[in-house]
């Protein structure tokens, strides 16, 4: 059986994690998250690619540049969820499922943090499991394709 390519996005400033608000987010880097959802998606038959950018066009642009060659995504807009309509319709424009990610539960966070623009054009949301929010996200996105 021919491997799955997953794309999974990682928006602004999620290539912090071990050094931002560590009582939030936890001590572990964002490069042992990444090798972790790369080894889970060997581990289930997913060809993961990780993208990791703080710039919403960046993002964007890997969107319209997988929408051929990735079967589906995972995403984590970190703040772009909240606001970005230009996300959102790349999202949508998209041929893949996405599922949306997020390793906090932002209902119970600020308020501005509790409505995300994006879960709609998803096939699905999950959050606040930290890391594991990415793994929950790879197993369903695999049901998915």
């Amino acid at each position: 059986m021919k491997k799955k390519n997953i794309l999974v996005l990682l928006g602004p400033n999620l290539n912090l994690m071990g050094v931002r608000e560590k009582s939030i987010y936890g001590e572990e880097t964002a490069e042992s998250i990444k090798e972790q959802i790369i080894a889970l998606g060997e581990e289930l038959g997913l060809n993961c690619e990780v993208f990791q950018s703080n710039w919403e066009g960046a993002l964007i642009d890997k969107i319209h540049d997988s929408k051929d060659s990735c079967d589906g995504a995972v995403i984590n807009a970190g703040a772009l969820a909240h606001y970005s309509y230009a996300l959102r319709d790349a999202i949508s424009f998209s041929r893949m499922p996405f599922v949306e990610a997020h390793m906090t539960n932002i209902s119970s966070r600020e308020d501005f943090r509790k409505h995300s623009i994006i879960s709609d054009v998803c096939a699905g949301y999950i959050s606040g499991f930290g890391k594991n929010s990415y793994f929950l996200a790879l197993r369903a996105i695999k049901e998915l394709v």
